[in-house]
């Protein structure tokens, strides 16, 4: 009798030992961690341009694109810029980087590039064919008082 019972119970046993390891779990080492959303972001913002006009760091809201990624991978830049037309601050980043050139009707605190090679902020509007590179979150009055005086050093970090 104690025949028939071991020859039921073993293969049972040997069978939950099999079965038991198949869910068994990883180890916390053995688990690669996932980022958070969080930290994700805290990467983003440190990887963020910053931008100066003279001494003033000014709050920007850079654009997703190749051109400002190469204008990131430039910094730090300083550029001399120059009035031009009354509405605008112009000056060159010394090559020229990728652009999207699209017709575009500015406004104050627009940051786009010209012809490949120049970086125009405006404190003003005008129409014309640019790429964009961002929008510096600043009125219009705090945009022409910052570049409506005569021409002002930039720079991008």
């Amino acid at each position: 009798m104690r025949e028939k019972i071991l020859k039921r119970v073993i293969p049972l046993l040997l069978a939950i030992l099999l079965l038991g390891g198949c869910g068994a779990k990883e180890s916390p080492s053995e688990v690669p961690e996932i980022p958070s959303g969080n930290e994700e972001e805290n990467k983003e913002e440190e990887k963020q341009m910053k931008m100066y006009i003279g001494d003033r760091e000014v709050p920007v809201i850079w654009e997703k694109n190749a051109s400002v990624e190469e204008l990131v991978n430039l910094c730090p830049l300083s550029i001399d810029m120059s009035m031009y037309g009354g509405f605008e601050q112009v000056g060159s980043i010394g090559k020229s980087i990728a652009r999207d050139d699209r017709q575009t009707t500015t406004k104050a605190g627009d940051i786009v590039l010209y012809s490949g090679s120049q970086i125009v902020v405006f404190y003003g509007s005008n129409s014309w064919s640019y790429t964009r590179l961002g929008h510096v979150d600043l009125s219009g009055d705090e945009m022409t008082e910052l570049l409506g005086s005569g021409d002002v050093v930039l720079r991008l970090e």
